[in-house]
């Protein structure tokens, strides 16, 4: 990938080959994927100078909870109880993104509990997964947007920086994409769920797949079918990747 494109998307500055990386092909773009990486973190002193770009770029792990934790980028901030970083195996190869955090969310600064968490542990069960390992879980926006409404556009764009830090420190070979507002921040569209589910998207040159979000599939019972056809689509396509990393 161009070095000024990985810049551009915060997923700088270090890289070294990940042990039992694979390759693997986006459908969509039909570029190949490069080699599975990781980011190794420089760890240096913040400078003034920098911007909050560059400064979330050069983060490693534990810079990058304090970042989130003290952030006041957008309005967020100022009605929540405490950011919600993530939660999982840091060098997972799968990566679950939802929306947002919800009340209870807020309360125990982990994503993907209550009772939507408990329908995704069990989906997640339902393909030999299970959260913690192997799988890393995070949200577009880390604060809770009040009332549960939909994070909005400018407050998505200030945590993405966030997001695609965790994205370049992970490296997950597959990205599931939680309900419409993970899947068209990620995307980059305004494309609804029903058009963008059964086909492998592309997100940095990483596979992307779009499925129901846990909370929806608990109002609407009828599209559990549907969420589990692309569970194991996403599933088939893990395989695949690995079978073409063996060849």
């Amino acid at each position: 990938m161009d070095p000024n494109r990985l810049k551009e998307l915060g997923l700088l500055p270090v890289w070294r080959v990940r042990p039992g990386a694979i390759a693997g092909q986006s459908p969509d773009s039909g570029k190949n994927m490069s080699d599975q990486v990781e980011t190794a973190a420089e760890s240096r002193p913040f400078e003034e100078s920098e911007d909050r770009s560059t400064s979330i770029a050069y983060a490693d792990w534990g810079r990058l909870r304090q970042m989130v934790s003290g952030c006041t980028a957008c309005p967020l901030s100022q009605t929540r109880k405490q950011t919600v970083f993530g939660v999982g195996d840091e060098q997972a190869d799968w990566l679950f993104i939802g929306e947002g955090p919800g009340a209870r969310e807020d309360e125990l600064g982990e994503p993907f509990v209550g009772q939507a968490g408990k329908l995704l542990d069990n989906m997640l069960q339902a393909v030999s997964l299970r959260r913690g390992q192997d799988v890393y879980i995070a949200n577009i926006v880390k604060c809770r947007p009040p009332g549960n409404r939909n994070p909005q556009d400018a407050e998505a764009e200030q945590c993405r920086p966030y997001l695609l830090r965790q994205i370049a420190l992970i490296q997950p070979r597959l990205i599931v994409a939680l309900g419409k507002v993970a899947a068209q921040n990620l995307l980059a569209t305004d494309a609804s769920i029903a058009s963008l589910r059964g086909r492998l998207h592309e997100f940095s040159g990483i596979p992307l797949i779009v499925t129901y979000h846990p909370a929806y599939l608990l109002r609407s019972l009828a599209d559990k079918a549907k969420a589990w056809e692309d569970l194991c689509f996403a599933r088939d396509t893990m395989r695949n990747l690995q079978a073409a990393h063996s060849s």
